[in-house]
């Protein structure tokens, strides 16, 4: 019995063709289960020297370093990194001010291509991949797997997903911090309209837990220009008062209000040690995503 094979509108073949020979890199040490190519924080047997360490007996014999013990006439034996797989949890915040866009694509529609992309790449390379879809809660989980019939019920998943409720991202980041396994990959997909003094503990929770943090922060380009020319209605697109104004009018406070978060934002994600991405939806997303994983391997020196 053949399988039949639906397109999905947020693959796109080609893109993801392009985007194979990028390797995607973890910045610090990953518990995974498997042997696979990020650095664990445990020892193991690759090729890479960590460190020397007092013999202790029980140890292999064929470890010790000889030289060491000819220098110092003490024994040493040699340790060397462990190499593993990572564990890459995918947030993608489906409430509803995800599903704004003024142009081609919506904000939902744009992060749904990041994260089936980032996915993608990351079991073809022998990771494992879970999803949490997040509005006033935790409204869609698939924990981390590495299976290629387990990246199926993704798509499924973020084929699904529809914008709407409130952004609850503050309590969300909280539990799934605890919740995820210590040293995962954790990639967050969100407008973040949540005011920063807020993220600032989340991302240190995130930290204190070893994961390694990664922001898509999705705006449209209406949302950063504010370039309305006529009175306007502005809706809230997760259940607020809708306000009737005259762009003119306000467009100089809404310009200072939007500075002055960014620059809040910008400073925290600095200080919590996060891999920030700001994105205007008008960018082509493969481009992004270039960036994000050139980033990546340059940090990690090209191994």
């Amino acid at each position: 019995m053949s399988e039949q094979h639906t397109p999905r509108e947020f693959l796109e073949p080609k893109v993801l063709a392009g985007l194979s020979g990028l390797p995607l890199f973890a910045r610090r040490p990953m518990r995974g289960n498997v042997s696979g190519r990020h650095t664990s924080p445990m020892r193991g047997a690759s090729v890479e020297f960590a460190e020397y360490r007092k013999y202790v007996p029980g140890d292999d014999l064929r470890r010790l370093d000889w030289r060491a013990h000819g220098r110092s006439d003490r024994y040493y034996v040699k340790e060397f990194e462990a190499d593993t797989n990572l564990r890459l949890q995918l947030v993608l915040d489906t409430s509803g001010s995800m599903e704004y866009g003024s142009g081609e694509l919506n904000k939902l529609q744009y992060a749904r291509r990041i994260a089936a992309a980032i996915g993608y790449l990351a079991v073809q390379q022998g990771d494992a991949v879970g999803l949490s879809c997040v509005s006033n809660g935790i409204t869609g989980h698939l924990p981390p797997r590495r299976n290629p019939a387990h990246l199926k019920t993704i798509f499924d998943a973020l084929e699904e997903t529809r914008g709407q409720g409130e952004t609850h991202l503050v309590d969300v980041l909280h539990e799934l911090a605890e919740t995820t396994r210590q040293a995962a990959m954790v990639i967050v997909i969100s407008d973040f309209f949540v005011d920063p003094n807020q993220l600032r503990s989340c991302f240190e929770h995130l930290r204190f837990r070893k994961h390694d943090l990664s922001l898509f922060h999705l705006l449209d380009p209406m949302e950063l220009n504010f370039e309305f020319s006529r009175p306007t209605r502005f809706l809230d697109m997760e259940g607020g008062t809708a306000i009737f104004a005259e762009p003119s009018e306000i467009a100089d406070r809404y310009h200072d209000a939007l500075k002055d978060y960014l620059d809040q934002l910008q400073r925290i994600v600095v200080s919590s040690g996060v891999d920030y991405h700001r994105v205007s939806i008008d960018q082509p997303y493969p481009e992004v995503l270039t960036n994000f994983l050139t980033r990546r391997a340059m940090a990690k020196g090209g191994r």
